[in-house]
């Protein structure tokens, strides 16, 4: 990926590259910080061309139907303002990207970015329709639950979507979940790139 071939309604979404789901988190991706340095890279490109840059986080509250203590399918991570739920320490965003929280309802899972809010209350989707956005970079973690999500909820209302293939990393509690996952992103129309070329 190069900064002059990007499409100048382009931005780049980074999905939950938080420290609960990297090596030693709470919900941990097996080697799920590898995706850091190219979305480091990607990140730069974004703010170089002075396109914008997004990037969501879980946002849990103690208590969730998320969450299996509370009849929910997943162990506690990603609680508001604990060391779990901040973003990698080595992700490197550009002071003009905008954190998105998700999962901050105590009655929803929302895995998609597309449910995420700025801190004002604005959607994902209402920053992509005001900021003249139509094709979505995107990468992060975990490729079969949130970037999946992620990546059919925008294909489903019309963005064009672009998944950095070495910026993404999957769970795979059962194996092949990844690659099922991305075969369904890509029979949904995303196209495939690499954040590092």
């Amino acid at each position: 990926m190069q900064e002059n071939r990007l499409p100048t309604d382009a931005a780049l979404l980074i999905v939950d590259v938080q420290n609960d789901f990297c090596p030693g988190g709470a919900l941990a991706v097996a080697n799920g910080d590898r995706v850091v340095a190219p979305l480091n890279r990607a990140a730069e490109l974004f703010a170089a061309a002075g396109r914008p840059i997004y990037a969501s986080r879980d946002w849990h509250p103690a208590r969730t139907s998320h969450f299996a203590p509370f009849g929910g399918p997943w162990p506690v991570h990603c609680v508001q303002g604990t060391a779990g739920a901040a973003f990698h320490p080595a992700l490197s965003l550009p002071e003009s990207a905008v954190v998105l929280n998700k999962g901050d309802n105590p009655e929803r899972d929302d895995y998609s970015a597309v449910m995420a809010h700025d801190a004002s209350g604005a959607s994902l989707l209402d920053r992509l329709q005001c900021e003249g956005v139509h094709h979505l970079y995107v990468g992060g973690l975990a490729t079969d639950y949130c970037v999946k999500a992620t990546v059919i909820d925008l294909l489903a209302v019309g963005y064009a979507v672009t998944l950095l293939l070495d910026a993404i990393a999957g769970v795979d509690l059962s194996p092949g979940d990844s690659d099922h996952a991305l075969a369904t992103m890509l029979a949904a129309g995303a196209r495939t790139g690499k954040a590092i070329s």
